[in-house]
């Protein structure tokens, strides 16, 4: 049987009990029905993690014996980072949770002139949680022990003055710039409009201040598509894939 794997934002000493966050028991006890006995594995971005025993199983509230720390590094030798355009639907939630499967190390949600999805702060506060909680769900399902971060929504103008990574890049089906070509980095940014792209002057903009221009091949992607093809493409040559 598979032992779930369970986040917890709290501090973790071995050889303790635990009681977990409501949304963690409630997924422990109403949706996978453990009871008392049952094993599961705890980590809280940390880069460790835990095995543990349920002790007791109340009706909100599950608590849970820590055992011994398990450092287990599966993070990629490669730090990804996405910048890309918010997009309507579940379009941006699913590049959101591939990408962490992916091994992406930090993501930043970007406004564009062409983002058609307008936030109120309120709107803006709940979709951040929103997508933390896609992360977490993808940390626990492929096995990584430590979250990607997540950054505010941003203009893309002040992410351009900010970016700083060893290569960086924006994809462009009319460039000619082939990954194959270049030597290995340390760190790498990839940068993705909307739906709809960046339109010519972001583009400009993004080459002025370092972006080099990328095609993936004759085909335009989508934007739910081409990060996630890129950031395996960006593990297979430099990373750990």
């Amino acid at each position: 049987m598979r032992i779930p794997r369970i986040y917890t934002p709290q501090a973790i000493t071995p050889s303790s009990l635990l009681e977990l966050e409501e949304g963690a028991s409630h997924h422990l006890l109403k949706v996978l029905r453990m009871q008392a006995g049952r094993e599961l594995i705890l980590f809280n971005n940390s880069g460790i993690e835990f095995p543990a025993v349920i002790e007791q199983s109340g009706k909100k509230i599950a608590v849970v014996s820590v055992g011994e720390e398990i450092p287990f590094n599966r993070e990629s030798p490669l730090m990804t980072e996405l910048a890309i355009g918010i997009s309507r639907g579940d379009r941006f939630d699913w590049v959101l949770q591939k990408a962490t499967e992916l091994g992406v190390t930090r993501i930043v949600p970007l406004f564009t002139e062409r983002t058609e999805v307008r936030l109120n702060n309120e709107r803006l506060l709940k979709r951040q949680q929103q997508w933390e909680k896609i992360l977490i769900g993808a940390c626990e399902q492929c096995q990584r022990n430590t979250l990607p971060d997540l950054l505010p929504a941003t203009p893309l103008q002040h992410y351009l003055d900010n970016c700083d990574t060893d290569y960086k890049f924006i994809l462009h089906h009319r460039s000619e710039t082939r990954l194959a070509e270049l030597n290995k980095p340390s760190s790498v940014s990839l940068l993705i409009g909307p739906e709809g792209g960046l339109n010519s002057d972001e583009i400009l903009q993004a080459e002025a201040r370092g972006f080099t221009s990328l095609a993936l091949g004759p085909r335009v992607l989508r934007t739910e598509t081409a990060p996630i093809a890129t950031l395996a493409i960006f593990q297979t040559l430099w990373g750990d894939i």
